[in-house]
């Protein structure tokens, strides 16, 4: 039989997902942002759960060209726009939307022969200072644009750098929002603003109410603000489960350790099961002991060093596991339970971001179909 790790893609929960989008921002349009091969998920996975989205949101041509290629006719959006002038041949060949962000892309607008007019976003640097116009020279760059044949629509963007939590002290999108507003008030456009958490938590806040949200990894199931909140508060299903089997059992004794390094030792007589998952897989390395993992459904936690290809759990609170018990990595496990990947994440000292992108290409990853549960 096959190694028994496998990844599993929820269409159910990315459906919900993007419906709890639509749930916060009803007068707005929905962005599914899926740079990154849809966060690790596959965007050919995800696609039709995903498809009730009113646009995809993301980076690299060749993604853009698969959505193309999977029929979707509606609006695409390339988040960080052209990188070199030839680019803007393939946004006309695709029909995509892009951003604008610095002044060369808008001279390359200016040189460039087309028969039809793009759809761009012109970008403002309200704060986060990593791309776009800043506020002072915001106005001049419409300007520019406006006055461009090449140019059919300006639509506005920008991005909140703290929108998941407070900022000194303040509300994390205040000072943005502000020069945000102030800069742009009197111009036409549509408007985007929202991330994912911008979107769960300030949309009641008028100012920051905007034609497209983009839904990013609150698609995927993960809080964007979490420990501040969790999944479950924002009602919020996780789309992948990493999941996997006990391969082993060890009993110990005091003074035994397990792993390398020996970094845990056993202070009394415990059932110890290997696992078939290590960071060759994507599981992080540097999850230490005390990591929450599930064994058939019940939570315990991971003790000593991650290996390349097993970890070790302590079986103390599930007696009766035996080679063959299922593990939920994150994800759904047996009977309804669920482990948040941010809840791993935080163990290993990053965001669930990370591992859903870092799953290893030999990790075989499967589409679940309707109605069949992990």
């Amino acid at each position: 039989m096959p190694r028994p790790i496998e990844a599993l893609i929820h269409p159910d929960a990315l459906s919900h997902n993007i419906g709890r989008a639509r749930d916060f921002a009803p007068d707005a349009r929905v962005w599914a942002v899926v740079k990154a091969n849809a966060y690790g998920h596959g965007i050919e996975r995800c696609f039709d759960a995903l498809r009730a989205a009113d646009g995809f949101a993301l980076l690299d041509f060749a993604e853009a060209e698969r959505l193309r290629a999977l029929d979707w006719r509606g609006p695409i959006l390339l988040l960080e726009g052209c990188f070199e002038p030839r680019d803007l041949e393939l946004c006309s060949r695709l029909n995509l939307w892009h951003v604008v962000h610095q002044p060369q892309q808008i001279d390359w607008l200016a040189a460039h022969k087309t028969h039809t007019p793009h759809r761009v976003f012109l970008k403002m640097n309200s704060g986060m200072n990593r791309l776009g116009f800043k506020p002072d020279a915001f106005r001049a760059a419409w300007a520019r644009l406006n006055v461009l044949p090449q140019v059919e629509e300006i639509s506005l963007i920008t991005h909140f750098s703290d929108a998941d939590a407070d900022r000194f002290g303040h509300n994390g999108i205040e000072h943005q929002l502000a020069t945000w507003l102030a800069t742009t008030h009197d111009l036409p456009g549509e408007r985007s603003l929202a991330n994912s958490a911008a979107t769960l938590r300030h949309l009641a806040n008028a100012g920051a109410r905007s034609d497209w949200v983009r839904a990013g990894i609150m698609s995927y199931g993960s809080a964007p603000d979490f420990p501040e909140h969790d999944i479950a508060h924002w009602n919020l299903r996780p789309a992948m489960t990493l999941r996997s089997q006990i391969i082993g059992i060890q009993e110990l004794q005091p003074g035994d350790s397990v792993g390398y390094g020996s970094s845990f030792v056993a202070e009394q007589a415990m059932r110890v099961g290997t696992v078939a998952c290590g960071y060759a897989d994507g599981y992080p390395r540097h999850c230490g002991t005390g990591t929450p993992i599930l064994v058939d459904g019940v939570r315990t936690r991971t003790i000593g060093r991650v290996s390349m290809d097993m970890l070790a759990v302590d079986l103390g609170p599930v007696p009766a596991a035996q080679v063959g018990s299922a593990v939920t990595l994150w994800g759904h496990g047996p009977r309804g339970s669920v482990l948040a990947i941010d809840e791993v994440a935080r163990a290993a000292g990053t965001i669930g971001y990370e591992l859903m992108c870092a799953v290893a290409p030999r990790v075989p990853v499967r589409v679940l179909g309707d109605g069949e549960t992990p």
